[in-house]
């Protein structure tokens, strides 16, 4: 039987800093007149406990005094995010993965997903870079009670897996701690470009991340 591979999608498979980041820094502003830099952004998704980009766009907002409630930072995110029918700025992602490199990891592991996306918007990004391909397990937002850090999504695969060695790929410190929680070894992202590179190397290592990689082209270097 395979290991088992897991991923997080986001900057981890796609980049989303001008999809979900930006998403953000529109909604903000909507709100609240101010445009936030993406480094501020990163401070707040090194703090742990900000997975949810929607309640990262609510809380940012009150942080500069102006309290918005949720399902109005819902409606105003999805609005720039998703657009109409899948036309918004998830439209401006970008995949990371060269060709090949996942066919020839699926030959070695099972290749699945954990990710604090719902699965519709998932969908719609694997439809487009990676439609040949089977994620399985795929653990999204919906189907967990507690969001990442918690390793909920973590122990659900183990558990529908049992006896299978699995390991995680991430790029922030919940995706760390999530893996952690579960007992499961972690293989950390940290972009050159990271704004914040030095932080997220400190966290990762306290977290016992076994490998931190730059992109996921590397990871066949750490496997």
């Amino acid at each position: 039987m395979k290991d088992l591979l897991i991923f997080d999608m986001d900057g981890v498979l796609t980049d989303v800093s001008n999809s979900y980041r930006e998403a953000v820094v529109l909604c903000v502003q909507h709100f609240t007149g101010q445009r936030v830099s993406r480094e501020l952004i990163q401070e707040y998704k090194n703090q742990g406990g900000w997975n949810n980009d929607w309640d990262l766009s609510q809380q940012i907002a009150a942080d500069l005094g102006v309290p918005v409630p949720h399902s109005t930072i819902v409606a105003k995110f999805n609005e720039f995010f998703l657009g109409d029918n899948g036309n918004g700025l998830i439209t401006r992602e970008t995949w990371f993965p060269e060709p090949g490199l996942l066919e020839r990891l699926a030959d070695r592991y099972q290749i699945g997903l954990f990710t604090g996306r719902l699965k519709y918007e998932a969908d719609i990004s694997l439809n487009r870079f990676a439609p040949s391909m089977t994620f399985d397990p795929m653990i999204c937002a919906e189907h967990v009670a507690r969001a990442k850090p918690s390793p909920e999504g973590l122990h659900t695969i183990s558990a529908r897996f049992p006896g299978r060695r699995l390991l995680y790929v991430g790029d922030t410190i919940d995706d760390a701690r999530s893996a952690a929680g579960a007992g499961v070894p972690f293989i950390g992202i940290a972009a050159a470009s990271h704004s914040r590179r030095a932080d997220i190397l400190a966290l990762f290592a306290a977290e016992g991340a076994v490998a931190v990689i730059e992109n996921i082209n590397e990871i066949e270097s750490v496997l």
